[in-house]
């Protein structure tokens, strides 16, 4: 009896799980049936396991609540550093609102659709349910993303396209093959906050240029380039990230010009392309992939539980980064994630499901204005499409202090200083206009800004 309790504590038993026969669990304790007998009559007894007849006895379903993430993770303190974002979130227990997060809500995305491929894929070949993918990824996807960059005039060869795990994999591979520790990297002021946890990971020296509402600011930009040699400058041009914003023209043809007299490698991060009502401006476009790297994937605007990103380059950057994801990998991403990722594209339900996602979010994103208002918290501007809101907190707040506050009564918050390599966006937060429909958000909000009130206030 001890050791069925015993299991049942350290959950290696859980609610519903069915126990060993008598006979059998009698042999494993080197006892006799009737001492196992007298055991599980015990336990039906007090409620913990429960008997089914012909079936067997099973752990009871109130022997201890579900498990959940946040339960089995120790509860600590941890610094509001670019990582808290993402442990707060993918971690939280499924009553915590979000509106820090960086995907949309589960029922936001099209489910019918992606069961519809997915029913497509496993009618499929054998070889996709069990096999290796192959080493630049499904044939067909990429086919797909050729003819989406042919839409927005960028001319990408097959030679210079290849599938990652993921978006952010694509970023990790591209960073492992020019980077050493030490060297220098350039990214925006405020930029996506794991950009700054990668970098970390990789041991180099991160350097950044305030972002502006038409893109970097190029006197900075020229001047940290000149002072700083950077290796690499990774970058959103779409609806960045965090603030929104969306590069212009004249910008990024002043940035190119830069990165040219100064050999700099530009990653453009398009991951939010697909939410833009009318595509703006990419530096892949104007480049023509020559020292730009345009990578992206389908987390955001499909699912996040069947990731997969891709890489398009330069042919030689392209074949070496095909070996480092082998070596590391070993083979291009799930054939199964690239298959239903490629149904959809190809059966034209993407296209209906983007406009309405579109349509969605900016009746939401006016309603989070008009909700954050009242509370002094005001946009740096309103984004042309996607779900995040870059906003300024009223005058001495801290967004760390409010985030911390709102964590502990079950609202998770994006504060500005994680998006910032300088540490000069205190005062702002980035919320995710897609989970700030609950009205405990500015609840929550209102009570936490009380708490955090400066003091001359």
């Amino acid at each position: 009896m001890k050791a069925i309790r015993g299991k049942i504590a350290n959950r290696a038993l859980g609610p519903g799980d069915r126990l060993p026969s008598i006979r059998a669990f009698a042999k494993t304790m080197q006892v006799s049936p009737s001492t196992v007998v007298e055991a599980y009559d015990r336990l039906a007894a007090d409620g913990d396991i429960r008997a089914k007849r012909g079936s067997g006895f099973y752990v009871s379903t109130t022997a201890l609540p579900p498990l959940t993430l946040a339960e089995d993770l120790p509860r600590t303190e941890r610094a509001v550093d670019p990582f808290w974002v993402s442990r707060q979130s993918l971690d939280a227990d499924p009553t915590t609102v979000k509106p820090g997060c960086g995907w949309l809500p589960a029922d936001w995305m099209p489910h019918e659709d992606l069961r519809r491929a997915l029913r497509n894929v496993a009618r499929g070949e054998g070889p996709v349910l069990s096999d290796y993918g192959s080493t630049r990824g499904s044939i067909a996807l990429r086919r797909l993303l050729m003819g989406r960059f042919a839409d927005e005039g960028i001319e990408v060869f097959s030679e210079q396209l290849m599938l990652a795990g993921s978006g952010t994999q694509a970023v990790d591979l591209v960073c492992r093959f020019f980077l050493r520790p030490g060297d220098t990297v350039l990214v925006d002021d405020p930029c996506y906050f794991n950009f700054r946890a990668l970098l970390r990971a990789h041991q180099v020296k991160v350097v950044s240029v305030p972002y502006t509402r038409s893109g970097p600011d190029i006197p900075s930009f020229e001047a940290t380039l000149a002072a700083e040699r950077p290796r690499l400058y990774l970058t959103n041009s779409a609806l960045h990230n965090p603030t929104g914003a969306t590069l212009s023209a004249n910008t990024a043809h002043r940035l190119l010009n830069e990165a040219a007299a100064h050999d700099l490698i530009i990653v453009e991060d398009d991951i939010f392309a697909d939410f833009e009502p009318e595509p703006s401006v990419r530096l892949a476009a104007l480049d023509g992939l020559n020292r730009v790297i345009r990578i992206g994937s389908f987390s955001k605007t499909l699912s996040a539980s069947a990731r997969c990103g891709y890489i398009a380059a330069r042919p030689d950057w392209i074949a070496d980064l095909v070996d480092l994801q082998v070596a590391t990998s070993f083979g291009g991403p799930s054939p199964v994630a690239a298959q239903l990722i490629s149904g959809v594209l190809a059966s034209g339900s993407y296209r209906k499901h983007m406009e309405g996602l579109r349509r969605r979010l900016a009746g939401a994103r006016q309603k989070t204005v008009d909700t954050l208002r009242p509370l002094g918290i005001e946009p740096w501007l309103m984004p042309r499409g996607g779900f995040y809101l870059w906003c300024r907190l009223p005058d001495g707040y801290d967004s760390a202090d409010v985030a911390r506050t709102s964590l502990a009564k079950g609202v998770v918050l994006a504060p500005g200083n994680v998006f910032s390599a300088s540490q000069t966006a205190t005062s702002f937060m980035r919320f995710n206009v897609a989970h700030c429909d609950d009205p405990i958000v500015a609840e929550i909000l209102q009570q936490s800004l009380q708490r955090c009130a400066p003091s001359s206030l």
